[in-house]
């Protein structure tokens, strides 16, 4: 019975073995490893199907969301026949049918600072595939506080963006967003659009994250945010500095973390401002964060450009008298850029809300009525 086990096994994942960077003892591994993944949606569905495919010993899916029918466009692991079902058991049902030989455990539940711990610390890896920004603090603080590695992945419109945080010692995601934006100042999937296959792409990217840390093999992207726009195929890799300090702040709250409740996270200032408002105001520089391969001029304003990847070494370009008024291709990475230039003590800015082809859209319409009106 044992022998006919493991042809079986062999034969399922043989494509795996009888490559030389994993043979049998790294199929092996990724048998007795245990994943944790936060969220069924756009970014849990392929993840899911991959490591399950991949044949991960034990994988656990934490969702209290139901199927609706909008999920369809993007999240593939479910049907019509799913509708009205919690996403962690729809989602359980589909991956067994998948790969029989592994255990798939469903949370049908919220992720709490009362959970998370204890749930965290059944498992070797976790996986963030939640879609707001309270969560996603919540996911990386708990994995720092259990010393897990945490495979980060989010979406926005057409732009991804994929990372490795608290792996061999490398930094957090509070490391790269050290303050959380106000609740609600960034729109989800359901407020702004996604496009449907965005987050097949960087749900499979962090799958092979996953992989990737269970073997030892290849380089993760710890300390690096791969940023990926699905209209023009391009992406940019930004390093990550750890700070001691994000993460001793964290660890000092271990004994009340499980007091804290999600919502809390992201009561924060609101640091980001509309187009409409930069354009009214005087003594404000406006900063294009966009590397030198994208379009770096938009009409009728006066842009300082410096890349983000460059920003630190560049902070002589920036007027430390005036307000800051950032921008980028779709609004990720001025919020990133306006955390980047805090931590270094350089206040007064801001977020355009809107990312360049809304701002270029919107002076063009200014344009059209003023000339309207003459």
């Amino acid at each position: 019975m044992a022998n006919k086990i493991r042809n079986i096994m062999t034969n399922r994942y043989n494509r795996h073995i009888i490559l030389s960077e994993i043979g049998q003892e790294g199929q092996d591994k990724i048998s007795k490893a245990k994943v944790l993944v936060i969220g069924a949606g756009g970014l849990g569905c392929p993840v899911l199907q991959y490591l399950t495919a991949a044949g991960i010993g034990t994988l656990g899916i934490v969702d209290f969301d139901s199927v609706d029918i909008s999920n369809l466009q993007r999240q593939v692991l479910f049907g019509t026949s799913s509708l009205g079902e919690n996403k962690a058991i729809a989602a359980k049902r589909r991956l067994e049918d998948l790969n029989d030989c592994i255990s798939i455990i469903a949370y049908p539940e919220k992720l709490t600072h009362k959970n998370a711990i204890g749930l965290f610390n059944q498992y070797d890896i976790i996986v963030d595939g939640s879609d707001n920004f309270a969560t996603r603090y919540l996911v990386n603080d708990a994995s720092i506080i259990t010393n897990k590695p945490l495979v980060f992945g989010a979406i926005y419109k057409f732009e991804g963006q994929v990372s490795v945080f608290n792996y061999n010692d490398g930094p957090s995601y509070r490391c790269l967003f050290p303050t959380p934006p106000e609740k609600g100042a960034v729109p989800n999937c359901s407020e702004i659009g996604v496009l449907g296959v965005l987050p097949g792409i960087i749900g499979t990217m962090q799958a092979n994250e996953v992989i990737k840390i269970i073997l030892d093999i290849g380089k993760t992207l710890s300390g690096t945010l791969l940023c990926y726009h699905a209209l023009n195929n391009q992406t940019i890799k930004l390093n990550i500095n750890k700070s001691e300090t994000e993460i001793e702040n964290v660890l000092n709250k271990k004994e009340s973390f499980h007091t804290y409740h999600v919502e809390e996270l992201c009561e924060v200032k609101d640091s980001s401002i509309s187009i409409k408002d930069v354009i009214k105001q005087r003594n404000i520089q406006i900063i294009d964060v966009r590397e030198t391969h994208e379009t770096p001029k938009i009409e009728s304003l006066e842009v300082t450009s410096i890349p983000l990847s460059t920003l630190e070494s560049q902070l002589e370009k920036i007027n430390p008298e005036n307000k800051k008024a950032i921008f980028c291709q779709s609004g990720i990475r001025s919020k990133r850029a306006v955390s980047l230039l805090e931590a270094l003590d350089i206040t007064n800015c801001y977020s355009i809300i809107e990312g360049a082809p809304d701002i270029k859209s919107y002076l063009k319409e200014q344009y059209k009525t003023l000339s309207d009106e003459r």
